[in-house]
């Protein structure tokens, strides 16, 4: 007997990130969709060779997408908002690519709908975002493809079977929006069951003996309706395909009380994620069928640390000798989506840091490993298991982990350095007197576009093609460009755009202690859009000064406030892999006290407005209600810690990006920061109803257009969106920005819609002061 391995998932991007390649291609009109195909089919197989060389007995199909697996689901179960001008029957490149990115109206290259994209939030607490499904009351679900049959047969062509993976109908549902407020979208289960139903019978005639059915909302809290509507779901499902086998995946936490609704599915199989939620083991093998599959996820699909296989193996050996092997799978605990591909690819990565990693391809192998070492024993795989525990010993006692001057510092940290000298009501005062700025104030979140040139010059430098001085002085070129464009169109607020910067994370982490940096480890944030977050390894401190020389340069060419741009505690925390010998809250402090050095540097050196930029503030946050207090307590006291060395003068901005804010209204006004930008556009303002409701004093900036989408916005479109928010909050608190930063987004897209941002801000001025 054996024990099977098992993939959830693997990483869709290429080892060479070649989707996002082929992808910006089409996008650009510089390859057609055949093009585009060929790529999508060679990076499928691609993976499913590579699982089954690592030695993966359950390879997933249909874990690949284009864009996102949310959106896919949603397109292929025909929810389709009217706007998308969809008739029915297969779904074109051209409407699924506008529901990702909007289309202009002139016939931009993808799509020629001239609509705004759908609203994206994060995947859960993961730094992956999903495109979010919108239903209405009176929707009609219907199957508009067949994608994963065809991926299924697809592998099948190459001799290799695979589990497809499909999102759940719980799942798609709650994550969904509703158009309109007389509804929830899980009013609308009995409607989408038989789109499900008929989709597992396609699959059950195609030869398919196993699905995977992802329901990760099933480790968050539920009410007893929503419980219910798993019964229901997976009744029906089980009814209409009988001889078709589920393995329901659950992931990113723990089952806790929705653990006896969940294991009472007539479903074979139940995925586990014991690296978020090991405890959970004991209760689930007591109410777990024994005819009952159990998927164990014990290699962790979300941090890149090497796993202790010998600890693994004597943690599952009890289990295997109850359950039997044929009724254990071992997995990674959810997809393997979120690490990178290979560590094979990283030959300048430092030789110690390395042995202690384990990427997506390494996880496949110690999968491999615990299944043999769990059927033959420890001896069986003895050389792989000494290496690993050797690793993490190495680890342990290595003197690049630990700073005794870094942990004294924290040691010293008081109550008095976590706040600010004086409320808000007597800052804002102070600031206004100091910085004198119209109603509804415009500026911008920070970067502008990194264009080939700025990549090509950075490349340069970094290969030693150019020199320091010319790197320099196209540096100083493009800022100085962005100063005067910007005091051109009138923004009252300048940046000085970030030219410099590879990413918002990683350009400080360069610069910080106890980081390192890959050049190959690529992650998928959302669509082509990639990150190469950073490992926190050891103690973190600034060893000096990281933005204030550029700061500095800006300023001196304008009269004009130009905004000091930083990252912040929680947000460097979130979008790195972090360590996992001690607490988050321990690295986080230690992040904060780093960026609060360079806050009080900045205001040294005459900074009168300093962005902090918390991003991922909420994506930390715990699923479970009762686990947010611990984490929100931790992440306000770094926000505070970094942010509250300054004089009342001095105003502090932070930003957020797309939040439910609903949750965090308090710990938001507890950071206290003095202006605050979010994301809101795709809402239409919506989010800004959680700060109507708790009358938030502190000023905002909602986001008056999707950089995230080429659509350029016109004048009408912001006005729109600014009266909206004038509805809810006071004109005194507006200030009027773009959703996030333009990085990624083109100067010919960007210019006209920051024009046009400045001619609505300007209109509402006018007749806020009867003009």
């Amino acid at each position: 007997m054996t024990i099977k391995t098992a993939s959830l998932g693997f990483p869709r991007i290429g080892r060479h990130r070649e989707l996002k390649f082929a992808l910006e291609s089409y996008w650009s009109g510089k390859s057609d969709q055949a093009a585009l195909f060929d790529v999508a089919r060679k990076l499928r197989a691609d993976n499913w060779r590579l699982q089954k060389e690592e030695g993966i007995d359950i390879i997933p199909s249909n874990d690949f997408s284009l864009y996102d697996h949310v959106l896919d689901t949603a397109v292929m179960v025909g929810a389709i908002p009217n706007a998308y001008g969809w008739k029915g029957g297969p779904v074109d490149l051209n409407t699924y690519f506008a529901m990702a990115r909007g289309s202009q109206v002139d016939g931009h290259a993808d799509c020629g709908h001239g609509v705004p994209a759908l609203e994206m939030t994060k995947w859960f607490d993961t730094n992956y975002h999903y495109m979010v499904p919108e239903v209405s009351e009176d929707q009609d679900f219907v199957l508009t493809s067949e994608e994963p049959v065809d991926h299924f047969l697809e592998a099948k062509e190459l001799g290799i079977h695979t589990r497809p993976v499909i999102l759940g109908p719980v799942t798609f549902l709650k994550l969904a929006k509703a158009r309109g407020a007389t509804f929830k979208p899980l009013d609308l289960l009995l409607k989408l069951l038989p789109v499900y139903e008929e989709l597992l019978r396609r699959l059950d005639a195609a030869g398919v003996d196993w699905v995977q059915i992802d329901e990760p909302i099933s480790v968050i809290d539920l009410t007893e309706g929503e419980r219910h509507a798993f019964s229901v779901a997976y009744r029906a499902l089980a009814k209409a395909v009988p001889n078709l086998k589920v393995m329901l995946a659950a992931y990113f936490g723990g089952l806790r009380d929705n653990l006896v609704a969940i294991a009472a599915q007539p479903v074979a199989g139940l995925h586990l994620d014991l690296v978020r939620a090991p405890d959970q083991l004991d209760e689930v093998l007591k109410v777990a069928r024994k005819d009952q599959v159990l998927s164990l996820g014990v290699i962790d699909g979300r941090n890149i640390w090497r796993a202790d296989l010998g600890s693994i193996i004597d943690r599952l050996e009890p289990v295997v000798a109850t359950r039997q092997p044929a009724g254990i799978e071992v997995s990674s605990s959810c997809s393997l989506l979120h690490v990178p591909i290979d560590i094979e690819l990283e030959a300048a990565l430092d030789a110690d840091l390395k042995t202690w990693l384990a990427f997506a391809t390494q996880k496949l192998g110690e999968l491999s490993t615990l299944s043999r070492g769990l059927v033959e024993g420890k001896a069986a795989v003895f050389e792989k298991v000494h290496a690993a525990s050797a690793a993490i010993a190495a680890r342990a006692s290595s003197p690049k982990i630990n700073d005794p001057l870094v942990q004294g510092r924290i040691a010293g940290v008081d109550e008095a350095m976590k706040r600010r000298m004086n409320p808000f009501a007597e800052r804002r005062a102070i600031q206004a007197d100091a910085i004198r700025l119209p109603l509804f104030p415009t500026t911008t979140i920070g970067s502008f576009p990194q264009t080939s040139e700025v990549r090509t010059a950075r490349s340069a430098h970094a290969k030693g093609a150019l020199s320091s001085t010319d790197y320099e002085s196209f540096l100083r070129k493009e800022t100085e460009a962005a100063i005067r464009w910007q005091e051109e169109i009138g923004l009252d607020v300048l940046v000085h755009g970030e030219f410099e910067r590879n990413d918002m994370v990683q350009y400080f982490g360069e610069q910080l202690s106890g980081f390192a940096f890959m050049q190959h480890a690529w992650v998928q944030s959302y669509g082509s859009r990639y990150v190469r977050p950073p490992i926190i390894f050891g103690d973190v401190s600034r060893p000096n000064p990281m933005t204030v020389r550029w700061w500095g340069y800006a300023q001196s060419l304008t009269n004009k406030p130009v905004k000091g741009m930083l990252t912040g505690p929680v947000t460097i925390l979130n979008w790195s892999f972090v360590r996992d010998d001690i607490p988050r809250s321990q690295t986080g402090r230690q992040i904060a006290l780093a960026i609060r050095d360079e806050v009080m540097d900045l205001e040294k050196a005459g900074a009168r407005m300093i962005q902090i930029d918390e991003a991922a503030f909420r994506e930390g946050l715990p699923l479970r209600r009762k686990d947010r207090k611990t984490y929100l307590d931790w992440a306000i006291e770094c926000f505070r810690l970094c942010s509250s060395g300054v004089t009342d003068r001095t105003q502090i901005h932070t930003h957020m990006c797309y939040s439910e804010f609903s949750d965090i209204i308090d710990a938001i006004a507890a950071m206290d920061a003095d202006v605050i930008s979010i994301e809101t556009s795709r809402s239409k303002m919506e989010l800004l109803d959680e700060f109507r409701s708790y009358k938030y004093p502190n000023e905002i900036g909602p986001g008056v257009y999707d950089i995230h989408s080429p659509r350029v916005p016109d004048v009408k479109e912001i006005t729109e969106l600014l009266a909206r928010a004038r509805q809810r909050l006071a004109d005194s608190q507006l200030w009027v920005n773009p959703d996030c930063g333009l990085k990624t987004r083109k100067w010919e897209e960007v210019r006209p819609a920051l024009v046009n941002m400045v001619a609505a801000a300007r209109e509402l001025r006018n007749e806020a002061l009867g003009r």
